[in-house]
Protein backbone atom coordinates (compact mmCIF):
# COMPACT_ATOMS: atom_id res chain seq x y z
CA UNK A 1 0.00 0.00 0.00
CA UNK A 2 1.11 3.55 -0.71
CA UNK A 3 3.01 4.85 2.34
CA UNK A 4 0.88 7.96 2.87
CA UNK A 5 -2.35 6.02 2.34
CA UNK A 6 -1.21 3.48 4.95
CA UNK A 7 -0.38 6.33 7.34
CA UNK A 8 -3.82 7.87 6.88
CA UNK A 9 -5.46 4.47 7.38
CA UNK A 10 -3.61 4.08 10.65
CA UNK A 11 -4.59 7.60 11.73
CA UNK A 12 -8.18 7.72 10.45
CA UNK A 13 -9.60 8.64 13.86
CA UNK A 14 -7.27 11.64 14.17
CA UNK A 15 -7.99 12.80 10.60
CA UNK A 16 -11.75 12.59 11.04
CA UNK A 17 -11.52 14.37 14.38
CA UNK A 18 -9.59 17.22 12.75
CA UNK A 19 -12.14 17.40 9.96
CA UNK A 20 -15.06 17.35 12.38
CA UNK A 21 -13.50 20.19 14.37
CA UNK A 22 -13.21 22.21 11.16
CA UNK A 23 -16.87 21.62 10.41
CA UNK A 24 -17.97 22.40 13.97
CA UNK A 25 -16.06 25.68 13.85
CA UNK A 26 -18.07 26.64 10.76
CA UNK A 27 -21.37 25.67 12.37
CA UNK A 28 -20.64 27.42 15.66
CA UNK A 29 -19.96 30.67 13.82
CA UNK A 30 -22.56 30.33 11.08
CA UNK A 31 -24.78 33.14 12.36
CA UNK A 32 -21.90 35.60 11.99
CA UNK A 33 -20.38 34.08 8.85
CA UNK A 34 -20.83 36.10 5.63
CA UNK A 35 -23.66 35.13 3.30
CA UNK A 36 -21.60 36.24 0.30
CA UNK A 37 -17.91 36.27 -0.46
CA UNK A 38 -15.74 38.63 -2.44
CA UNK A 39 -14.51 37.11 -5.68
CA UNK A 40 -11.16 35.54 -5.02
CA UNK A 41 -8.64 35.02 -7.78
CA UNK A 42 -6.54 31.97 -7.14
CA UNK A 43 -3.98 30.07 -9.14
CA UNK A 44 -4.99 26.46 -9.46
CA UNK A 45 -2.44 24.13 -7.94
CA UNK A 46 -1.18 21.19 -10.02
CA UNK A 47 -1.72 17.55 -9.16
CA UNK A 48 1.10 16.48 -6.83
CA UNK A 49 3.29 13.57 -7.82
CA UNK A 50 3.72 12.48 -4.21
CA UNK A 51 0.64 13.36 -2.16
CA UNK A 52 1.02 15.08 1.19
CA UNK A 53 -1.59 13.06 3.08
CA UNK A 54 -4.98 13.93 4.53
CA UNK A 55 -3.80 16.28 7.27
CA UNK A 56 -1.83 18.45 4.86
CA UNK A 57 -4.74 18.43 2.40
CA UNK A 58 -6.97 19.78 5.17
CA UNK A 59 -4.39 22.47 5.95
CA UNK A 60 -4.23 23.52 2.29
CA UNK A 61 -8.03 23.64 2.06
CA UNK A 62 -8.16 25.80 5.18
CA UNK A 63 -5.54 28.18 3.80
CA UNK A 64 -6.77 28.49 0.21
CA UNK A 65 -10.49 27.79 0.14
CA UNK A 66 -12.08 28.09 3.58
CA UNK A 67 -12.84 31.79 3.06
CA UNK A 68 -14.83 30.92 -0.07
CA UNK A 69 -17.36 28.99 2.01
CA UNK A 70 -20.37 31.26 2.56
CA UNK A 71 -23.08 30.71 5.18
CA UNK A 72 -25.46 29.07 2.72
CA UNK A 73 -26.71 26.84 5.53
CA UNK A 74 -27.21 29.84 7.80
CA UNK A 75 -30.33 31.67 8.96
CA UNK A 76 -30.18 34.62 6.55
CA UNK A 77 -29.30 32.91 3.27
CA UNK A 78 -32.60 33.59 1.55
CA UNK A 79 -31.64 32.99 -2.08
CA UNK A 80 -32.61 30.05 -4.32
CA UNK A 81 -34.97 28.54 -1.69
CA UNK A 82 -31.98 27.05 0.11
CA UNK A 83 -32.55 25.14 3.33
CA UNK A 84 -29.96 24.42 5.98
CA UNK A 85 -29.06 21.12 7.57
CA UNK A 86 -30.55 20.06 10.89
CA UNK A 87 -28.18 18.46 13.41
CA UNK A 88 -29.78 15.06 12.87
CA UNK A 89 -29.54 15.42 9.08
CA UNK A 90 -25.81 16.08 9.43
CA UNK A 91 -25.52 12.95 11.56
CA UNK A 92 -27.23 10.91 8.86
CA UNK A 93 -25.13 12.44 6.10
CA UNK A 94 -21.91 11.65 7.93
CA UNK A 95 -22.93 8.03 8.30
CA UNK A 96 -24.11 7.88 4.68
CA UNK A 97 -20.58 8.86 3.64
CA UNK A 98 -18.91 6.43 6.03
CA UNK A 99 -21.12 3.45 5.21
CA UNK A 100 -20.96 4.33 1.48
CA UNK A 101 -23.84 2.09 0.42
CA UNK A 102 -24.97 1.91 -3.20
CA UNK A 103 -28.64 1.92 -2.23
CA UNK A 104 -30.56 -0.36 -4.55
CA UNK A 105 -32.32 -3.38 -3.10
CA UNK A 106 -34.33 -4.60 -0.14
CA UNK A 107 -33.46 -8.29 -0.52
CA UNK A 108 -29.97 -8.46 -2.05
CA UNK A 109 -27.09 -10.00 -0.11
CA UNK A 110 -24.75 -7.19 -1.16
CA UNK A 111 -26.97 -4.31 -0.06
CA UNK A 112 -30.05 -3.90 2.11
CA UNK A 113 -30.03 -0.13 2.58
CA UNK A 114 -33.07 0.14 0.32
CA UNK A 115 -35.14 -0.97 3.32
CA UNK A 116 -34.31 2.34 5.03
CA UNK A 117 -35.23 4.26 1.88
CA UNK A 118 -38.60 2.48 1.75
CA UNK A 119 -39.25 3.38 5.39
CA UNK A 120 -38.20 6.98 4.77
CA UNK A 121 -40.55 7.30 1.79
CA UNK A 122 -43.38 5.90 3.91
CA UNK A 123 -42.66 8.51 6.60
CA UNK A 124 -42.64 11.26 3.98
CA UNK A 125 -46.00 10.14 2.61
CA UNK A 126 -47.36 10.34 6.15
CA UNK A 127 -45.74 13.76 6.66
CA UNK A 128 -47.40 15.16 3.53
CA UNK A 129 -50.70 13.37 4.03
CA UNK A 130 -50.33 11.37 0.82
CA UNK A 131 -51.94 7.94 0.32
CA UNK A 132 -50.06 4.66 0.25
CA UNK A 133 -50.69 4.17 -3.48
CA UNK A 134 -47.57 6.18 -4.38
CA UNK A 135 -44.13 4.67 -4.97
CA UNK A 136 -41.22 6.97 -4.17
CA UNK A 137 -37.47 7.29 -4.21
CA UNK A 138 -34.61 9.72 -3.72
CA UNK A 139 -32.74 11.55 -6.47
CA UNK A 140 -30.29 14.46 -6.53
CA UNK A 141 -32.69 17.42 -6.77
CA UNK A 142 -35.98 18.75 -8.08
CA UNK A 143 -34.66 18.71 -11.65
CA UNK A 144 -34.04 14.97 -11.48
CA UNK A 145 -37.29 14.39 -9.62
CA UNK A 146 -39.19 16.22 -12.38
CA UNK A 147 -37.15 14.26 -14.94
CA UNK A 148 -38.07 10.96 -13.27
CA UNK A 149 -41.78 11.77 -13.11
CA UNK A 150 -42.00 13.25 -16.60
CA UNK A 151 -40.08 10.29 -18.00
CA UNK A 152 -42.87 8.00 -16.82
CA UNK A 153 -45.42 10.51 -18.15
CA UNK A 154 -43.71 10.32 -21.54
CA UNK A 155 -44.05 6.54 -21.53
CA UNK A 156 -47.71 6.83 -20.53
CA UNK A 157 -48.50 9.18 -23.42
CA UNK A 158 -46.69 6.85 -25.78
CA UNK A 159 -48.69 3.84 -24.62
CA UNK A 160 -51.90 5.83 -25.13
CA UNK A 161 -50.77 6.18 -28.73
CA UNK A 162 -49.60 2.55 -29.01
CA UNK A 163 -45.86 3.42 -28.89
CA UNK A 164 -43.16 2.14 -26.50
CA UNK A 165 -41.13 5.37 -26.37
CA UNK A 166 -38.49 3.89 -24.06
CA UNK A 167 -37.56 1.54 -26.91
CA UNK A 168 -38.60 3.42 -30.04
CA UNK A 169 -37.91 7.04 -29.10
CA UNK A 170 -40.15 10.10 -29.32
CA UNK A 171 -41.94 10.02 -32.70
CA UNK A 172 -43.67 13.40 -32.55
CA UNK A 173 -44.52 16.41 -30.43
CA UNK A 174 -46.73 15.62 -27.45
CA UNK A 175 -49.06 18.23 -25.94
CA UNK A 176 -47.69 19.53 -22.62
CA UNK A 177 -49.80 22.13 -20.80
CA UNK A 178 -48.74 24.42 -17.97
CA UNK A 179 -49.14 28.01 -16.78
CA UNK A 180 -45.91 28.94 -14.96
CA UNK A 181 -43.59 25.90 -15.19
CA UNK A 182 -40.37 26.01 -13.21
CA UNK A 183 -37.14 26.00 -15.18
CA UNK A 184 -36.30 22.54 -13.83
CA UNK A 185 -39.38 21.08 -15.52
CA UNK A 186 -38.47 22.81 -18.77
CA UNK A 187 -34.93 21.42 -18.50
CA UNK A 188 -36.31 17.94 -17.82
CA UNK A 189 -38.46 18.12 -20.95
CA UNK A 190 -35.38 19.07 -22.94
CA UNK A 191 -33.39 16.11 -21.60
CA UNK A 192 -36.31 13.76 -22.26
CA UNK A 193 -36.45 14.74 -25.91
CA UNK A 194 -39.90 16.28 -25.49
CA UNK A 195 -38.63 19.75 -26.32
CA UNK A 196 -38.26 22.58 -23.85
CA UNK A 197 -40.22 24.92 -26.12
CA UNK A 198 -43.15 22.58 -26.66
CA UNK A 199 -45.08 23.59 -23.55
CA UNK A 200 -48.41 25.11 -24.45
CA UNK A 201 -48.77 27.96 -21.96
CA UNK A 202 -52.21 28.30 -20.42
CA UNK A 203 -53.33 31.69 -19.13
CA UNK A 204 -53.13 32.50 -15.44
CA UNK A 205 -56.10 33.84 -13.51
CA UNK A 206 -54.92 37.41 -14.17
CA UNK A 207 -51.69 39.36 -14.61
CA UNK A 208 -51.05 39.51 -10.86
CA UNK A 209 -51.38 35.74 -10.39
CA UNK A 210 -49.28 32.71 -11.33
CA UNK A 211 -52.08 30.17 -10.83
CA UNK A 212 -53.63 28.57 -13.89
CA UNK A 213 -57.02 29.79 -15.13
CA UNK A 214 -59.18 26.67 -14.96
CA UNK A 215 -61.64 27.82 -17.61
CA UNK A 216 -58.74 28.50 -19.98
CA UNK A 217 -57.26 25.11 -19.15
CA UNK A 218 -60.46 23.25 -19.96
CA UNK A 219 -60.84 25.19 -23.17
CA UNK A 220 -57.29 24.20 -24.15
CA UNK A 221 -58.00 20.57 -23.26
CA UNK A 222 -61.12 20.52 -25.41
CA UNK A 223 -59.14 21.92 -28.33
CA UNK A 224 -56.94 18.80 -28.20
CA UNK A 225 -59.96 16.69 -29.25
CA UNK A 226 -59.24 13.80 -26.92
CA UNK A 227 -55.49 13.62 -27.57
CA UNK A 228 -53.65 12.45 -24.43
CA UNK A 229 -51.38 15.07 -22.89
CA UNK A 230 -49.21 15.95 -19.88
CA UNK A 231 -50.26 18.65 -17.44
CA UNK A 232 -47.57 20.21 -15.23
CA UNK A 233 -49.20 22.06 -12.36
CA UNK A 234 -47.57 24.20 -9.68
CA UNK A 235 -47.67 23.27 -6.04
CA UNK A 236 -46.21 26.66 -5.18
CA UNK A 237 -44.58 28.86 -7.84
CA UNK A 238 -41.07 30.08 -7.23
CA UNK A 239 -41.77 33.83 -7.34
CA UNK A 240 -44.98 34.18 -5.36
CA UNK A 241 -45.80 30.65 -4.11
CA UNK A 242 -49.05 30.61 -6.03
CA UNK A 243 -50.87 27.29 -6.29
CA UNK A 244 -52.83 25.82 -9.14
CA UNK A 245 -56.23 24.60 -7.97
CA UNK A 246 -55.46 20.92 -7.40
CA UNK A 247 -59.04 19.94 -6.61
CA UNK A 248 -60.29 21.52 -9.83
CA UNK A 249 -57.58 19.64 -11.76
CA UNK A 250 -58.59 16.41 -10.01
CA UNK A 251 -62.15 17.05 -11.20
CA UNK A 252 -60.91 17.57 -14.76
CA UNK A 253 -59.09 14.25 -14.55
CA UNK A 254 -62.49 12.59 -14.14
CA UNK A 255 -63.49 14.01 -17.54
CA UNK A 256 -60.31 13.97 -19.64
CA UNK A 257 -57.39 11.65 -20.30
CA UNK A 258 -54.08 13.17 -19.20
CA UNK A 259 -51.04 12.65 -16.98
CA UNK A 260 -51.02 15.07 -14.07
CA UNK A 261 -47.65 16.03 -12.61
CA UNK A 262 -47.38 18.37 -9.61
CA UNK A 263 -44.14 20.31 -9.15
CA UNK A 264 -44.26 20.99 -5.40
CA UNK A 265 -40.52 21.31 -4.83
CA UNK A 266 -40.89 23.45 -1.72
CA UNK A 267 -44.58 24.39 -1.76
CA UNK A 268 -45.53 20.82 -0.95
CA UNK A 269 -44.48 21.48 2.63
CA UNK A 270 -47.64 23.57 3.07
CA UNK A 271 -49.40 20.22 3.51
CA UNK A 272 -47.66 19.82 6.88
CA UNK A 273 -49.49 22.79 8.40
CA UNK A 274 -53.25 22.56 9.10
CA UNK A 275 -53.46 26.29 8.35
CA UNK A 276 -52.06 25.90 4.81
CA UNK A 277 -52.82 22.32 3.76
CA UNK A 278 -55.89 23.51 1.85
CA UNK A 279 -53.52 24.97 -0.77
CA UNK A 280 -52.82 21.41 -1.92
CA UNK A 281 -56.27 19.87 -1.48
CA UNK A 282 -56.73 17.29 -4.22
CA UNK A 283 -53.05 16.78 -5.08
CA UNK A 284 -53.24 13.19 -3.88
CA UNK A 285 -55.06 12.44 -7.16
CA UNK A 286 -52.00 13.38 -9.23
CA UNK A 287 -50.05 10.77 -11.17
CA UNK A 288 -46.71 12.11 -9.96
CA UNK A 289 -45.29 14.65 -7.52
CA UNK A 290 -41.90 16.33 -7.10
CA UNK A 291 -40.66 17.51 -3.69
CA UNK A 292 -37.18 18.78 -2.81
CA UNK A 293 -35.47 17.61 0.38
CA UNK A 294 -32.64 20.13 0.47
CA UNK A 295 -35.18 22.92 0.68
CA UNK A 296 -37.66 22.82 3.56
CA UNK A 297 -36.73 19.35 4.82
CA UNK A 298 -33.37 20.92 5.70
CA UNK A 299 -31.16 18.01 4.66
CA UNK A 300 -27.84 18.41 2.79
CA UNK A 301 -27.76 19.19 -0.91
CA UNK A 302 -28.43 16.55 -3.56
CA UNK A 303 -31.62 15.34 -1.96
CA UNK A 304 -35.06 15.30 -3.54
CA UNK A 305 -37.72 12.67 -3.89
CA UNK A 306 -40.49 11.75 -6.28
CA UNK A 307 -43.85 10.10 -5.86
CA UNK A 308 -45.39 8.15 -8.76
CA UNK A 309 -48.67 6.28 -8.47
CA UNK A 310 -48.01 2.57 -8.00
CA UNK A 311 -50.48 1.76 -10.77
CA UNK A 312 -47.87 3.14 -13.19
CA UNK A 313 -45.09 0.87 -11.90
CA UNK A 314 -44.77 -1.09 -15.17
CA UNK A 315 -44.45 2.16 -17.15
CA UNK A 316 -41.82 3.30 -14.67
CA UNK A 317 -39.82 0.11 -15.10
CA UNK A 318 -40.14 0.26 -18.88
CA UNK A 319 -38.67 3.78 -18.72
CA UNK A 320 -35.79 3.18 -16.30
CA UNK A 321 -35.13 -0.55 -16.40
CA UNK A 322 -31.47 -1.42 -16.48
CA UNK A 323 -30.99 -2.90 -19.96
CA UNK A 324 -29.12 -5.94 -18.64
CA UNK A 325 -31.66 -6.69 -15.94
CA UNK A 326 -35.05 -7.40 -17.54
CA UNK A 327 -37.89 -8.20 -15.18
CA UNK A 328 -40.06 -11.28 -15.24
CA UNK A 329 -43.41 -10.76 -13.58
CA UNK A 330 -44.14 -8.09 -10.97
CA UNK A 331 -41.17 -5.70 -10.61
CA UNK A 332 -42.07 -5.12 -6.95
CA UNK A 333 -41.40 -8.77 -6.19
CA UNK A 334 -37.69 -8.31 -6.85
CA UNK A 335 -37.45 -4.56 -6.28
CA UNK A 336 -34.35 -2.62 -7.25
CA UNK A 337 -34.24 1.18 -7.34
CA UNK A 338 -32.04 1.17 -10.45
CA UNK A 339 -35.08 -0.01 -12.40
CA UNK A 340 -37.33 2.78 -11.11
CA UNK A 341 -35.20 5.92 -11.51
CA UNK A 342 -32.42 7.31 -13.71
CA UNK A 343 -29.30 6.53 -11.68
CA UNK A 344 -27.65 3.13 -11.52
CA UNK A 345 -25.17 4.28 -8.87
CA UNK A 346 -26.79 5.97 -5.88
CA UNK A 347 -25.52 7.55 -2.70
CA UNK A 348 -27.40 6.66 0.48
CA UNK A 349 -29.50 9.85 0.18
CA UNK A 350 -32.36 8.59 2.32
CA UNK A 351 -30.30 8.33 5.50
CA UNK A 352 -30.07 12.07 6.35
CA UNK A 353 -33.82 12.34 5.76
CA UNK A 354 -34.47 9.27 7.92
CA UNK A 355 -32.41 10.74 10.77
CA UNK A 356 -34.06 14.15 10.73
CA UNK A 357 -37.59 12.75 10.42
CA UNK A 358 -36.99 10.39 13.33
CA UNK A 359 -35.36 13.14 15.38
CA UNK A 360 -37.97 15.89 14.98
CA UNK A 361 -41.10 14.20 13.69
CA UNK A 362 -44.24 15.68 12.21
CA UNK A 363 -44.64 18.32 14.91
CA UNK A 364 -41.03 19.43 14.56
CA UNK A 365 -41.42 20.05 10.84
CA UNK A 366 -44.79 21.70 11.26
CA UNK A 367 -43.13 24.16 13.67
CA UNK A 368 -40.31 24.93 11.19
CA UNK A 369 -42.76 25.49 8.34
CA UNK A 370 -45.14 27.67 10.32
CA UNK A 371 -42.29 29.67 11.87
CA UNK A 372 -40.74 30.42 8.47
CA UNK A 373 -44.13 31.45 7.11
CA UNK A 374 -44.65 33.79 10.07
CA UNK A 375 -41.20 35.30 9.42
CA UNK A 376 -42.03 35.86 5.76
CA UNK A 377 -45.25 37.60 6.80
CA UNK A 378 -43.19 39.70 9.25
CA UNK A 379 -40.88 40.79 6.43
CA UNK A 380 -43.84 41.45 4.15
CA UNK A 381 -45.48 43.69 6.73
CA UNK A 382 -42.25 45.67 7.08
CA UNK A 383 -42.17 46.17 3.32
CA UNK A 384 -45.84 47.16 3.21
CA UNK A 385 -45.26 49.82 5.86
CA UNK A 386 -42.05 51.12 4.29
CA UNK A 387 -41.69 54.30 2.27
CA UNK A 388 -38.88 52.72 0.24
CA UNK A 389 -40.05 49.20 -0.72
CA UNK A 390 -43.19 47.61 -2.11
CA UNK A 391 -44.46 44.07 -2.48
CA UNK A 392 -44.86 42.78 -6.03
CA UNK A 393 -47.24 40.08 -4.81
CA UNK A 394 -48.95 39.13 -1.55
CA UNK A 395 -46.95 36.95 0.85
CA UNK A 396 -48.81 33.65 0.40
CA UNK A 397 -46.38 31.33 2.16
CA UNK A 398 -42.64 31.67 2.73
CA UNK A 399 -41.41 33.77 -0.19
CA UNK A 400 -41.37 37.57 -0.29
CA UNK A 401 -41.28 39.14 -3.77
CA UNK A 402 -40.64 42.89 -3.61
CA UNK A 403 -38.94 45.83 -5.27
CA UNK A 404 -37.90 49.44 -4.68
CA UNK A 405 -40.68 52.00 -4.79
CA UNK A 406 -40.19 53.98 -7.97
CA UNK A 407 -36.97 52.13 -8.79
CA UNK A 408 -36.00 51.06 -12.29
CA UNK A 409 -34.20 47.81 -13.08
CA UNK A 410 -30.73 49.35 -12.70
CA UNK A 411 -31.57 50.86 -9.33
CA UNK A 412 -33.12 47.64 -8.06
CA UNK A 413 -30.04 45.63 -9.08
CA UNK A 414 -27.72 48.20 -7.50
CA UNK A 415 -29.68 47.98 -4.25
CA UNK A 416 -29.53 44.17 -4.29
CA UNK A 417 -25.78 44.26 -4.93
CA UNK A 418 -25.24 46.55 -1.94
CA UNK A 419 -27.50 44.40 0.23
CA UNK A 420 -25.69 41.16 -0.65
CA UNK A 421 -22.23 42.70 -0.41
CA UNK A 422 -22.95 43.51 3.23
CA UNK A 423 -22.67 39.79 3.94
CA UNK A 424 -25.54 39.69 6.46
CA UNK A 425 -28.18 38.39 4.06
CA UNK A 426 -28.36 36.92 0.58
CA UNK A 427 -31.32 37.37 -1.77
CA UNK A 428 -31.76 36.82 -5.49
CA UNK A 429 -33.11 38.95 -8.36
CA UNK A 430 -36.27 38.12 -10.25
CA UNK A 431 -38.87 39.55 -12.62
CA UNK A 432 -42.57 39.51 -11.89
CA UNK A 433 -45.41 41.05 -13.86
CA UNK A 434 -42.93 42.93 -16.04
CA UNK A 435 -41.00 44.48 -13.16
CA UNK A 436 -37.53 43.86 -11.81
CA UNK A 437 -37.76 42.53 -8.29
CA UNK A 438 -36.03 40.74 -5.46
CA UNK A 439 -36.97 37.44 -3.90
CA UNK A 440 -36.38 36.31 -0.33
CA UNK A 441 -37.21 32.67 0.41
CA UNK A 442 -37.26 31.56 4.04
CA UNK A 443 -36.87 27.80 4.56
CA UNK A 444 -34.05 27.51 7.10
CA UNK A 445 -34.69 25.91 10.48
CA UNK A 446 -32.24 28.33 12.15
CA UNK A 447 -34.01 31.54 11.13
CA UNK A 448 -35.46 33.62 13.97
CA UNK A 449 -37.46 36.85 14.28
CA UNK A 450 -34.19 38.53 15.23
CA UNK A 451 -32.73 37.49 11.87
CA UNK A 452 -35.66 39.17 10.12
CA UNK A 453 -35.02 42.34 12.10
CA UNK A 454 -31.33 42.24 11.15
CA UNK A 455 -32.30 41.95 7.49
CA UNK A 456 -34.72 44.85 7.76
CA UNK A 457 -31.92 47.08 9.06
CA UNK A 458 -29.64 45.89 6.28
CA UNK A 459 -32.30 46.71 3.69
CA UNK A 460 -32.66 50.23 5.04
CA UNK A 461 -28.91 50.79 4.97
CA UNK A 462 -28.61 49.41 1.43
CA UNK A 463 -31.41 51.79 0.41
CA UNK A 464 -29.45 54.67 1.92
CA UNK A 465 -31.71 55.25 4.93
Amino acid sequence: MNQRLQYDLDNTRQLLTQTLEEGLSYLQNINAAPTSAAKVTTDFAPLPTDGAGGSDALSEFRKRFKDLMVASAGPRYWGFVTGGTTPAAIMGDMLATIFDQNTQTVKGHGDLSGIIEFETIDMLKELFGLPDDFLGGFVTGATMSNFTCLGVARQWVGKQKGIDIAKKGVPSIFPILSAVPHSSSIKALSMLGLGSSNIQIVNTIDATREAIDMAALEEKIQSLNGEPFILISSGGTVNTVDYDDAQAIADLKEKYNFWWHVDAAFGGFAAISPAYAHLLAGWEQADSITIDGHKWLNVPYESAFFFVKEKHKLLQVETYQNSNAPYLGDPLENFNFLNFLPENSRRFKALPAWFTLKAYGKDGYREIVERNIAQAIQLGEFINQSDYFELLAPVRLNTVCFTLKGGDSIQVQAFLDRLNEGGKVFMTPTFFNGRKGIRAALVNWRTTEEDVEIVQKEMMMAAGH
